[in-house]
């Protein structure tokens, strides 16, 4: 039953690495221009909608999380399962993943609708950027399910070494994403709301292309069948062992954000924000390439774990460090020096163009941080391969709440350093919290070789 995806997951894993990275960060680098696209169109609305999507931000994160998270933990299950040419296992890994996506895009459904308002309040938003905030996420946490299904279906075509047909599905997404938000945001004047249907119907879209070769074409090297399914507790703790901690991840990342936003709104207002949310879209979007090697290293990291094969988890990590390293350097250089240029994309009407000069500073100082996320993605990844998450949930903790959060309060607030002390102290967070992260992987993968062959 095996095909040419899984054949590559168990072969040499540098191989596995660079080949099943391109389509991922070539899927990722377009799924980022989401918010790329969705920036340039909201930034004709003005300051208070540029504003008011920022607030909505860190709980976006929370929601598309969950969904990602739980790909994640699809991935992990299903890699391992290949890894051990267990066929059956990772067919039936795959079935209990749909139900979970179904069962939880219905529960976070209902929680976010209720907790949006109260949330966008705390973190400082008010007046029209709040209006502007609701109109918005509104729409978002309604639709939650596409993203389940497009990012949950995803995890699935990953876990078995099929990069390139989950990068198809979201060239279907970004093609209609394009074509949406202009004729959402202005033809049909929808504003901030129309920004965010574009994305939801987008996200539909990818998601009746995946699960129309999961459940329809029956193509994969998973078979998915409902007949005579029986609930196995055991498959869904060993999804959810992985997707779960995966979700706290962005959840984590999100608290992160909400304590970042306050700050920067206490020490530099709507301006400031405004700043923050263009240049961190731009930071994001970079960090997309890196998050592209640490999927094919947990996938390839699941294969050799489930294999029982030391040497090439091993080899793994060592590989995907690297060759993070060297994407994260290059992305770096571009973020610095062409950062007026690029904030400019952001910042392109006389309302909004006093931003320049705060985005471009932020850009020259935040994108330091990547010079060693290189090194600590990958790892965090290899934790999710291995069916480690809590591990990666952890690291996750240690770098945006315990590093970062410390250093932007800090340089920011405490040595009253401004908006450039909290540009500074994202930066040094994330590389200190690399290191650490680095070296405990190491020391992971040699108490691993006491009992892997």
């Amino acid at each position: 039953m095996a095909n040419e995806n899984v054949e590559l997951m168990r072969g040499e894993p540098e191989i596995a690495i660079r080949k099943l990275a391109i389509p991922i960060m070539i899927s990722m680098l377009l799924t980022a221009s989401y918010n790329i696209v969705d920036g340039i169109w909201v930034a004709g609305l003005g300051q208070a909608a540029i504003a008011g999507i920022g607030f909505v931000t860190p709980i976006f994160m929370i929601l598309n999380g969950f969904s990602v998270g739980l790909g994640n933990g699809a991935t992990s299950s299903i890699s391992r399962a290949v890894g051990a040419r267990n066929h059956e296992g990772a067919s039936k890994s795959a079935t209990h993943s749909l139900l979970i996506f179904l069962a939880a895009s219905i529960l976070l459904t209902l929680i976010f609708l209720i907790i949006q308002e109260p949330l966008l309040i705390a973190y400082g938003a008010s007046g029209q950027s709040l209006v502007e905030g609701i109109k918005y996420g509104t729409p978002l946490f309604m639709g939650l399910f596409a993203f389940m299904f497009a990012n949950g279906g995803s995890g699935i075509l990953r876990g078995e070494g099929d990069m390139k047909r989950a990068m198809y599905a979201i060239i279907v997404s970004v093609i209609l994403n394009f074509i949406l938000d202009p004729l959402f945001i202005y033809v049909l004047n929808l504003g901030s709301a129309g920004a965010s249907l574009a994305t939801i119907m987008s996200s539909i879209g990818s998601a009746i292309v995946i699960m129309y070769w999961i459940l329809i074409k029956k193509d994969t090297y998973v078979d998915v069948t409902f007949k005579g399914f029986k609930f196995e507790p055991h498959i869904a703790r060993d999804i959810l062992k992985v997707g779960i901690p995966s979700s706290l991840d962005m959840l984590m990342m999100s608290i992160a954000m909400s304590f970042y936003l306050i700050f920067i709104s206490s020490v530099g207002g709507e301006y400031g924000i405004a700043a923050f949310t263009s240049g961190q879209r731009l930071y994001l979007f970079g960090i997309m390439p890196l998050t592209a090697v640490g999927s094919a290293v947990a996938a390839v990291s699941g294969s050799s774990y489930g294999a029982n094969n030391w040497e090439y988890l091993s080899r793994t990590h060592t590989y995907g460090t690297k060759f993070a390293t060297i994407i994260a350097i290059a992305i770096m250089l571009i973020l610095v020096v062409f950062a007026p240029q690029l904030s400019m994309i952001f910042a392109y009407t006389p309302e909004t163009a006093p931003l320049i000069p705060e985005i471009t500073n932020f850009l020259r100082i935040a994108s330091f941080g990547l010079l060693l996320v290189g090194i600590g993605m990958p790892s965090s990844f290899m934790y999710q391969g291995i069916g480690r998450g809590t591990t990666s949930l952890a690291w996750t903790i240690i770098r945006e709440l315990i590093f970062t959060v410390s250093f932007t309060y800090l340089f920011g607030i405490m040595l009253n350093w401004g908006l450039t002390g909290i540009w500074v102290g994202l930066a040094v967070g994330r590389i200190l919290a690399s290191i650490l992260n680095f070296i405990y992987a190491k020391y992971t993968l040699k108490e691993l070789k006491k009992f892997m062959n």
